[in-house]
């Protein structure tokens, strides 16, 4: 893993990368390597002064951010001002990989291993970030983080025996998935994936069901980095129906905006205010058999809409 690295700012650069402003150390660097373009070494001028990287918070880092981006648009890809400040996007924005890293901390991978897969996420983010679209870069960026991170595990990670084409099937069920959710800003329904694609509704859904098999850690195991007695078997996690299905909540919210105010309120009364049927039906003056039918009417109709194009 130490070769899949993004490009950084050497050591030396990164510790002292605050203590001159970026103008004044590429004016030197314009000097001695590209003598005879005299305007290049003022095109940063103007930059911000940036602090220690581990100083930076995130308020700061997302204004800074903004700045550098702007200034990448006007420069030329390839040019040494130009990986200077795509790489000093990559320093101020590597806690947002250290974050989307820190929730697969249960997985038998090295951390460093997952931060370094996920740092490449978000050099494509930086990549294919426009200011223009008016979306905060590390709303941005987190999908493109933690996609890179989860296409590892599934390139890697198989843990029963999987057809190949199930295991391709995945992966590009993984990359359409990013980059319809960039371009729709939302999660894409299992008809717009199917469409991308090319395939039909039922090979998404087979695709998205293989994505279960993942290396099985034993649960005697004891997490890696953690100081704290215990097993994996120790950390499982009740069951949470309230969180079933959230993979599909943002492509769900459409259809449910077409129920009827009632199917809606049963629905948030069942799933959100975590009510059994008979409390609902008391709530709402009806039989427990009659919320039955108009929730189980309702989730037909949803799980309809998630797998058949309308």
């Amino acid at each position: 893993m130490e070769d899949i690295m993004s490009p950084r700012l050497d050591e030396s650069h990164t510790q002292r990368a605050t203590s001159t402003r970026p103008p004044e150390n590429l004016e030197h660097a314009s000097l001695a390597e590209h003598d005879g373009f005299p305007g290049e070494r003022d095109v940063l001028a103007g930059l911000p002064e940036i602090p220690p990287y581990d100083e930076v918070g995130p308020v700061d880092a997302r204004a800074l951010s903004k700045t550098l981006f702007a200034r990448l648009e006007s420069l030329e890809e390839g040019t040494h001002e130009y990986s200077y400040v795509r790489n000093t996007l990559v320093e101020l924005n590597l806690a947002l990989v250290k974050f989307a890293a820190s929730r697969f901390r249960s997985r038998s991978e090295p951390m460093e291993d997952i931060i370094q897969v996920g740092t490449i996420g978000l050099i494509k983010a930086i990549d294919r970030f426009e200011l223009s679209r008016g979306v905060e870069f590390p709303t941005f960026a987190m999908p493109t983080i933690v996609g890179e991170i989860k296409r590892f595990f599934r390139d890697t990670s198989w843990s029963v025996r999987v057809p190949r084409r199930l295991q391709e099937l995945r992966l590009d069920l993984a990359k359409a998935g990013d980059e319809l959710a960039q371009r729709l800003d939302r999660a894409p329904t299992v008809s717009e994936l199917a469409e991308r694609l090319g395939i039909s509704n039922g090979e998404v859904v087979e695709g998205m069901a293989a994505s279960n098999a993942y290396t099985a850690s034993s649960l005697d195991a004891q997490p890696e980095e953690d100081d704290s007695e215990g097993a994996l078997a120790d950390r499982i996690g009740y069951e949470d129906h309230g969180l079933e299905g959230i993979e599909f909540v943002e492509s769900l919210k459409p259809l449910i905006a077409q129920l009827p105010s009632r199917d809606r309120k049963i629905l948030s009364l069942r799933f959100v205010a975590n009510m059994t049927q008979s409390e609902i039906g008391d709530e709402l003056g009806i039989s427990q058999m009659h919320v039955s039918r108009l929730l189980s009417r309702t989730l037909v109709r949803l799980r309809k809409g998630l797998t058949v194009e309308e």
